[in-house]
């Protein structure tokens, strides 16, 4: 393989952004024997679980199935890497499920920065081997194509500015926001669907609405030093520029949003209907619901000298959604304002929440609580990158439906099965707010199956969807967008252009030719990857 520092590199995969996705399919591919090129926009590999920082989102039976096996190893591998690396206690040492922060979201909320050491180490034999290239800080700027196939990608640095292109035989977008699509013209949807064209439940009426995506949100590690009562220095939030604006900001929703955005209530998601969480729970309900124990990643009570830790939490709230414009297809001036304003009301919040939250006891704000800059690698505490839930989607061979998993729409029927299936996954229908004024959507789903024909273009081409740019719709966005199910998704793609290297074959004879679409299949199955859920397992789920 050439390097990176050349003017032209040719690998056999190319894979753009380092998530979940990205990790996943350049490790599937290199196990395959491609070499692979994998570029990422920040300095650490992750995406949504380590540069956007938010612990992972499972379904509750994540231990015992609906995962692939890789997926399992590299939450193995966090787990390890506690018992190596901290002073845990003898109860945490024992527990073969530790969950570090003891979260409500996990079982296995953790430090960014440990998936992101964890993934690394996942890869390093392939980049040993020389299989492997990866670069940081590094984003596509435009693509080289013929008729919908990509020749090659210009990378830009975006530290010195240093510009390089990689061809390859296959593309795999696994970027945050569907960039390729974009910069090679391949036809995408984003935004929100109507009713006539998708026929789901839940989708708008009247015409489609591209501005119509789900917040981003600007996460943060908050740390809570409980002895402190005045405010120290060494703690202090600065107000932020924008406080007075944020701490008077009343969403624009439809139904009505709860009153102020900075505030302990919002709109409870399956019903809209005010209600208020307390920020932490009662002293005789410890493991109650609360805004600080839904994303803790970090409690002192699992180390063996507690006192000497303080509690960290994971700020993924609707309070600091940014709710005020779509970054998808802006100008590049309108972009950068709309993401200076998502960290500015990211940074209201952890000064409303150190200074003027309410308490129990009447008084206002937490002085010992801060913000942990060493946890995230920024300077300012907050997280390397937004966390997008909504990218563009490919116009695909095969689109996923509320029809296809939706527990009312279905009736609460198991789903049909997907002859093309090349994973599991579960999570509810969890829209957040939108940008354009559309408030939750959050409604039942059933355990479903991933289609190749998502992952594949309709128009024949040699990229691949590898991230949440599948063929989904706005609607069932809200479920395949999670965690281990992008996990899959990234294996499924990057094991797709080995197979279709390896055979000469191209993704659209796989999906429909049935002989070669189930050798196909047997590959992920020898790899690992669910391709059904048990039978055994369906009374969970069915009522």
């Amino acid at each position: 393989m050439n390097s990176a520092n050349s003017q032209t590199c040719k690998v056999s995969v190319l894979v753009v952004g380092g998530g979940l996705g990205g990790v996943s399919a350049a490790l599937a591919a290199t196990d395959l024997g491609c070499d692979v090129f994998l570029s990422e926009e920040t300095d650490w590999l992750g995406g949504q679980m380590t540069s956007q920082a938010v612990p992972p989102d499972e379904h509750g039976y994540i231990e015992e199935f609906g995962r692939n096996r890789s997926y399992s190893e590299m939450r193995s591998k966090i787990r390890a890497y506690y018992r190596r690396a901290f002073p845990l206690s003898e109860a945490a040492r024992k527990d073969e499920l530790i969950n570090p922060g003891l979260g409500h979201v996990s079982k296995i909320s953790h430090l960014p920065a440990i998936g992101a050491q964890v993934l690394e180490e996942m890869l390093l034999p392939a980049v040993a081997s020389g299989k492997l290239k990866v670069v940081y800080n590094t984003q596509p700027v435009s693509v080289s194509s013929d008729q919908g196939r990509i020749g090659s990608v210009e990378f830009e640095n975006t530290r010195d500015g240093h510009r390089f292109w990689v061809a390859a035989d296959y593309v795999l977008d696994a970027t945050e926001l569907g960039d390729l699509l974009a910069l090679a013209e391949i036809d995408y949807v984003s935004g929100a669907e109507s009713q006539a064209e998708t026929g789901e439940l839940h989708a708008v009426t009247g015409a489609s609405e591209a501005d119509n995506v789900q917040a981003l949100t600007w996460c943060f590690p908050l740390a809570h030093d409980q002895n402190v009562n005045e405010l120290r220095d060494e703690y202090a939030i600065a107000k932020p520029s924008n406080y007075d604006y944020w701490r008077s900001n009343i969403p624009k929703m439809e139904p009505a949003w709860s009153g102020s955005l900075l505030s302990l209530s919002y709109c409870f998601p399956p019903t809209c209907k005010p209600i208020e969480i307390p920020l932490f729970p009662a002293a005789e309900k410890p493991d109650a619901f609360s805004w600080w124990r839904y994303r803790q990643i970090l409690a002192g009570k699992q180390f063996s000298t507690p006192a000497d830790w303080h509690d960290i939490s994971l700020v993924n709230w609707p309070q600091n959604d940014y709710l005020e414009g779509n970054i998808i297809d802006a100008s590049v001036e309108r972009r950068d304002q709309m993401l200076a304003d998502s960290k500015q009301l990211s940074l209201s919040l952890a000064y409303w929440l150190q200074n003027e939250v309410p308490r129990p006891d009447g008084g206002i704000g937490y002085p010992g609580m801060h913000l942990r800059p060493d946890i995230t690698g920024t300077n300012d505490g907050l997280a390397k990158a937004p966390y997008i839930r909504e990218s563009r989607r490919i116009k695909a061979l095969f689109t996923v439906t509320e029809a296809h998993v939706g527990t009312e729409m279905r009736n609460n029927r198991w789903p049909d099965p997907m002859r093309d299936s090349v994973g599991v996954g579960y999570y509810r229908i969890d829209l957040h707010p939108s940008t354009n004024g559309k408030n939750y959507i959050d409604i039942p789903s059933l355990p479903f199956q991933i289609p190749l024909g998502a992952l594949i273009p309709r128009i024949s081409t040699n990229l691949l969807a590898a991230a949440k740019n599948i063929g989904t719709t706005h609607i069932t966005n809200g479920c395949y967008r999670l965690h281990p199910i992008e996990w899959n998704i990234g294996e499924a793609a990057g094991s797709l252009a080995a197979f279709c290297l390896l055979g000469k074959h191209s993704p659209q004879e796989v999906w429909e030719d049935d002989a070669l679409l189930k050798k196909f299949q047997q590959l992920l199955l020898s790899r690992g990857v669910e391709l059904e859920w048990p039978e055994s397992c369906h009374h969970l789920f069915i009522k």
